[in-house]
């Protein structure tokens, strides 16, 4: 590699050149920046090598894309440019990656500690393994098609959980709703409107129909009971009665993430009312479009847990209606299109209160049908998971292979008779 020191100068504007910065994970972006830096500027084109100084031993080092056709970094961030007769760039770039390089990188750091920095001269000076550019190409061919049978894998996996969705609103006798003219509306009668949101006026406007169940429909209020959480004031911050409680963070889209739980003020009397129950859904309030009934089921994961009032729960009668129906009937297009609809709209913020919640319509077959079409619904999103499963693990089984690929062509470099490399043959094989 060489260094490239291409001066670059602008004036009071970058222009058509692009600021750029460099991920601890090797990609690379372009920064939110429109004033110029006031020191000196360096060109970076697609295909240069580019790193941080200071973060380079973290990982800050990476690859020009070919979407940023004219990226400019300060001197903090080298720039080299690899000979194309000796050096794949796909190759190159995934040399990068590999934890040999990387450890290679971290030891020639230098300067005090926290401020160590990785120079040019000690770039250049580190050694990678090269193999000849033909089976540099065939190494990061076949790293690539497994890549790319991944990738399918993972949209068969989109396409399986899709169908199983759609077969189960299908058996609840939901079609899929009508798509939305893609059009702005600026005048609307008031009677023509449910609640202050686009799709609110259009579906109004458009006297959109709501499809025809295939099953008497409920109230969710008529089989569960809605009701706020605690609310948080410097008065029940945690004390001699400290419990844990639920936040609109750890309430995710089926699924519960309990890796950080707090804990507020909770007296004992006060525990019968807040104390979340086995097979209580918790659906978020809001505060953006995409949090809006967003849900989970509680499973008793934690002793005496409550929740916030930014979580509601709904303690269902499970005699009529099981959890997971619940809340793959509110995960549904259908369920989704209701709290779009119901959500209060304010600027960069929307949020559904226990009342509306309470009033969503429930679809409520007889309780054998409910666990059959849940049933069918967890098998599809089964398979997806174990679809996304195999890609993960292709990936990672072709990544080792591509490392072994590289460093194993190191060591034969210097052999009197090198063995067949069979480490592509490997990496194409990673998600048999």
């Amino acid at each position: 590699m060489k260094p490239r020191r291409e001066a670059v100068v602008v004036n009071g504007t970058f222009g058509d050149w692009a600021p750029i910065t460099v991920h601890l994970d090797g990609e690379i972006s372009v920064r939110d920046r429109s004033a110029p830096y006031k020191g000196a500027m360096f060109a970076v084109y697609p295909g240069d090598i580019v790193f941080s100084k200071i973060d380079a031993r973290s990982g800050a080092i990476g690859m020009l894309p070919a979407s940023i056709p004219k990226g400019v970094v300060t001197p903090e961030f080298p720039v080299f440019v690899a000979d194309p007769a000796k050096l794949d760039a796909g190759f190159v770039q995934r040399i990068l990656r590999t934890g040999g390089f990387l450890k290679a990188l971290r030891s020639k750091a230098t300067g005090t500690s926290g401020r160590k920095r990785i120079s040019p001269e000690a770039f250049l000076d580190l050694r990678i393994p090269l193999p000849d550019l033909a089976e540099q190409q065939a190494i990061v061919a076949a790293y690539d098609a497994v890549l790319k049978a991944a990738a399918a894998k993972e949209m068969a996996a989109d396409a399986a959980e899709a169908k199983a969705m759609a077969d189960f609103e299908a058996a609840l006798g939901f079609a899929p709703p009508v798509p939305l003219p893609d059009k702005p509306i600026f005048v609307a009668s008031f009677k023509d409107l449910d609640r202050w949101s686009h799709e609110g006026v259009l579906r109004g406007v458009l006297k959109l129909t709501d499809p025809v169940p295939a099953f008497p429909m409920s109230l969710l209020g008529t089989v569960g009971k809605v009701s706020y959480g605690l609310q948080k004031y410097p008065g029940n911050r945690p004390g001699l009665h400290a419990r844990p409680y639920l936040r609109v963070a750890n309430v995710q889209r089926n699924r519960l993430d309990l890796q950080i739980i707090k804990t507020i003020n909770v007296p004992d009397d006060d525990m019968q009312k807040y104390r979340l129950e086995d097979g209580d859904l918790l659906l978020c309030e809001g505060n953006s479009a995409d949090l809006v009934g967003r849900g989970a089921i509680w499973r008793n994961e934690i002793a005496d847990c409550v929740h916030q009032n930014h979580v509601l729960r709904v303690r269902l009668d499970q005699s009529k209606v099981t959890p997971e129906f619940a809340l793959s009937v509110i995960n549904s297009s259908y369920g989704q299109a209701y709290f779009r609809t119901k959500a209060k709209q304010t600027t960069n913020l929307a949020s559904i209160n226990s009342k509306e919640v309470a009033s969503f319509p429930l679809p409520l077959p007889p309780l054998p049908d409910q666990i059959t079409m849940i049933a069918a619904l967890d098998a599809g999103r089964a398979a997806a998971a174990r679809l996304r499963a195999e890609a993960a693990a292709g990936r990672a089984k072709a990544w080792a292979a591509f490392e072994a690929a590289v460093y194993a062509a190191e060591a034969t470099t210097t052999a009197p008779a090198p063995a067949p490399n069979p480490a592509s043959e490997e990496i194409a094989e990673a998600l048999a």
